[in-house]
């Protein structure tokens, strides 16, 4: 085997185990999102059975798994993506909106199985939506808060997207981006264009994929969201009836829901395992938190901005200088009105009379 040989055999035994590292990561990541995985329920029992325990929560290492990111490198990289967001986003500024809708989330946190502190802002956006960076960077539109019925309603979604940042899903969806980047570094060296493009295709592909969670993850979001919500003393039966109202309104009225808001909408199934879940996991209570006044009054104030501003774009638009044009018209026998048009002559064939026409010498 000559020398060449040689490279390629070893090139081609690089692309095998990085490959195999990517499905391995993978199949890891799917595993513990989804408990109910056959392979792996018997060596999950005791991760299990402490996922059911409300007293354990903040306590359960929830985000554990293949994860190439530390914790600090995990707030960096949701920093750095907040930016972004803000940069392309409007902020809505009013400190009683801002300051309700962080009251309530950092509610939520406190009862959850977060390890990052979280910064919570509100998008002026009509758009039914809300997503969590990792590292705790949480936006919410205004469009959420005002597509709610009552504030246990809006803590449902804020608590499913609360539980995607404590169980890591966005880095370990990194991770797998990581290692797909890995893999594909062996092609640089198949050589020429085959091989760059091959490369470059596989890194254009990374971003698309960030924060799209596996069905095992949106499931371990909606198993642990229930719980925040409950332990924070709101009706878990708010949880599935928002969804089950935003399904209704798509169905009924296509493309009002938010396109990122409808890549992982509640399926039958994971509507059958949550009332299953509220029935056999959370003990019944007397009493849940279903609305408070303050939630009214934050969504009339939402209004009164949302309005205050439909009304200043219209001002403000009225406002412009606007140009009027005028046609000079030859002159005419005394007597007649040089802007009065001709009664047999269709207003197009006039216009066409008064284009300027060249004239050859």
């Amino acid at each position: 085997m000559n020398q060449g040989q040689r490279s390629g055999t070893w090139l081609l035994l690089l692309l095998f185990v990085s490959w195999n590292l990517t499905a391995v990561a993978g199949a890891a990541q799917d595993n513990q999102a989804n408990p109910a995985n056959p392979a792996t329920q018997a060596k999950k029992n005791d991760s299990k059975k402490s996922k059911n325990d409300l007293e354990e929560i903040g306590n359960r290492n929830v985000g554990k798994g293949w994860n190439l990111f530390s914790l600090e490198r995990e707030i960096a990289l949701g920093k750095s993506l907040a930016q972004q967001v803000e940069q392309q986003s409007r902020l809505i500024q009013d400190p009683v909106v801002g300051e309700y809708v962080n009251r309530v989330g950092q509610n939520l946190v406190r009862n959850s199985d977060a390890q990052v502190p979280f910064t919570i802002k509100v998008i002026d956006s009509d758009d039914v939506n809300a997503f969590a960076l990792p590292g705790g960077f949480f936006f919410v539109n205004a469009g959420l808060i005002l597509a709610t019925e009552n504030e246990a309603e809006l803590a449902g979604v804020m608590a499913h997207e609360i539980a995607h940042v404590a169980a890591r899903h966005g880095t370990k969806q990194a991770t797998k981006a990581e290692l797909i980047n890995w893999a594909s570094i062996p092609l640089i060296f198949l050589g020429g264009p085959i091989g760059f493009g091959a490369r470059s295709a596989a890194g254009l592909l990374i971003p698309l994929k960030f924060l799209q969670f596996s069905r095992g993850a949106e499931r371990e979001a909606d198993f642990l969201g229930l719980q925040y919500l409950y332990k924070t003393g709101y009706d878990p039966d708010s949880f599935i009836s928002f969804f089950e109202k935003i399904q209704a309104r798509e169905k009924s009225r296509p493309g009002t829901l938010a396109k990122a808001f409808s890549t992982h909408p509640l399926t039958p199934e994971r509507i059958t395992l949550a009332h299953s879940e509220i029935k056999t996991v959370l003990p019944a209570r007397d009493e849940y938190v279903v609305s408070t006044s303050e939630y009214e009054r934050v969504g009339e104030r939402l209004r009164v901005l949302q309005n205050r501003g439909r009304v200043e774009d219209a001002k403000e638009s009225k406002d412009r200088p606007t140009l009027r044009r005028t046609t000079r018209r030859a002159p005419t026998a005394e007597g007649t009105d040089p802007n009065e048009k001709p009664a047999d002559q269709p207003e197009e064939k006039q216009d066409q009379d008064e284009r300027p026409t060249l004239r050859r010498r």
